[in-house]
């Protein structure tokens, strides 16, 4: 059997300028079904080598895949946008070659299956939740043939005559270090770049988890319905000389010199960060790199920023999200913002520069609380204002609100404008314009001050921080533009 890992032609968000890396999950379900010996793995990435839609489809006739597999894991590729990248895709693909089975996992597809499956017909199965060990056990079937597809757990499938039916919950993989390094070989790595300026550039998921619940994150869409609040938090890292591992190879046999790693709380385990940062320095990996933590991680890890620094941290990411702590604790942060504070402070004394997330559009915003989130935000003074629009995902608390309340219908919503840069849902008290006017005005307001600007452009931060500012700051009238309310959310 033949496996293609299909990215089809799609764009990155428009703060961070010219941006794209390796589709992990394709990278590391390709791995582990090649050491299984299950397949033959391919991997298309249309958008880093430039090939349009039919170009895609000339390449699947020209390679003769048996299944085409499609899926993400960050909603940093273009947010929920991304689901509808994929399903083209396979469309196109299924309607040139009937004969090809098409699948999908990861974000999105895992929360959001029953939609996804209702309204794409051209779609055959989607592995819920972690896919290697479903896509395992779905392969080794479509060869024998000994079991019925709704006896695989963790798989949703379609049958011959149109049903849907869905087999049992899939329990987590309890230790990740039994996967294998992801198939870099399949990837055009010498084409990835990050934020215009970082090259050459790799993306890395070293955790599956959080020990969060926030209730506009993400990854309830990556979990199992039936049990995604257990899945969520149920936090899974690499070792620290695993990660290590995986640098070594970037940088040797690819020559990676700037890397995000985008686990959700990266520095979770602190025995982890210590052992990867002592392993980092004692084998000489040169590779500079960024991740993000929570507030809380960051101060009772205070005392081995230095570490992380030598070992080439130069950019820091914690959530900001909101203005004072009771919202906070009603979004399930678990943190303050004296915390929050504190964090900032404890980077910049330690020459690391920070990014600071902020939402927007939640149920109970009002123009005064936005107002009053932008002060907060002026006042923490992370270097880099990065504002997402609140986007519901498939699971989450705010996603049933907002269909209990009328704002959305699920299966009519334009997935191209879901991408968290573009406002499409409105607040118990603004208009999904009032929203989009607000969020312009704060990106704009925040990046206008000549001493933040002259600040960073005058500090001790490496220059991938300060190229990091400037791309943001190039790329605000497109923010500004996508910020105007699309007519399909009026």
């Amino acid at each position: 059997m033949r496996v293609l890992f299909l990215t089809p032609p799609l764009k990155a968000w428009d703060s961070h300028g010219y941006h794209l890396a390796a589709n992990q999950m394709h990278a590391q379900l390709a791995a582990y079904l090649r050491e299984k010996k299950l397949a033959e793995v391919d991997a298309l990435d249309c958008r880093a080598l430039e090939m349009d839609w039919d170009a895609m489809v000339k390449y699947a006739k020209e390679t003769k895949p048996d299944m085409v597999f499609v899926g993400e894991l960050l909603h940093s590729t273009c947010g929920a946008a991304v689901i509808w990248y994929f399903n083209e895709g396979l469309r196109l693909i299924k309607e040139a070659m009937p004969q090809v089975k098409t699948s999908a996992g990861g974000l999105w597809y895992s929360g959001d299956w029953e939609r996804q499956m209702r309204l794409n017909p051209t779609l055959d199965y989607i592995m819920i939740g972690e896919a290697e060990i479903t896509m395992e056990e779905l392969i080794i079937n479509l060869k024998s043939r000994k079991r019925d597809e709704r006896d695989i757990a963790g798989l949703v499938s379609r049958r011959p005559d149109g049903t849907i039916v869905i087999g049992p919950h899939r329990d987590l993989i309890p230790d990740l270090n039994v996967l294998p390094m992801p198939a870099y070989d399949l990837f055009p790595m010498d084409k990835y770049v990050g934020h215009t300026y970082w090259k050459p550039f790799a993306e890395l998921m070293t955790s599956r988890g959080c020990p969060g619940k926030c209730h506009f994150c993400y990854e309830w869409a990556l979990y199992d319905s039936r049990t995604a609040a257990k899945d969520f938090t149920s936090w899974r890292g690499l070792k620290g000389k695993r990660i290590v591992d995986e640098l070594e190879l970037l940088e040797k046999k690819y020559g990676i010199t700037t890397i995000v790693f985008q686990d959700d709380a990266f520095n979770t385990d602190t025995q982890a960060m210590i052992e990867f940062c002592n392993e980092k320095i004692r084998r000489g990996n040169k590779i500079d790199w960024v991740c993000l933590g929570r507030a809380d991680q960051w101060i009772s890890q205070h005392n081995i920023l230095p570490l992380m620094k030598k070992a080439g941290l130069f950019l820091a990411l914690t959530g900001v999200e909101v203005e004072d702590d009771m919202t906070l604790a009603k979004q399930g942060k678990g943190v303050t913002i004296d915390q929050i504070k504190k964090t900032v402070r404890l980077l910049r004394e330690n020459d690391i520069g920070s990014v600071g997330t902020v939402l927007i559009g939640l149920k109970e915003d009002t123009e005064e609380k936005i107002k009053k989130r932008l002060q907060i935000a002026d006042e923490i003074d992370p270097d880099i204002f990065a504002l997402d629009y609140m986007t519901p995902v498939p699971n989450s608390p705010d996603w049933k609100y907002g269909i209990k309340k009328g704002w959305f219908d699920p299966d009519k919503i334009n997935l191209k404008e879901w991408d968290f840069q573009h406002p499409v849902v409105p607040t118990d008290h603004l208009s999904v314009e009032e929203v989009g006017r607000l969020g312009a005005w704060c990106m704009r307001e925040y990046y206008s001050k000549p001493e933040r600007i002259h600040r960073i452009f005058s500090s001790n931060y490496h220059d991938k921080v300060k190229v990091c500012v400037k791309d943001f700051m190039d790329n605000i009238s497109k923010w500004e533009a996508n910020s105007r309310a699309p007519a399909t959310a009026r």
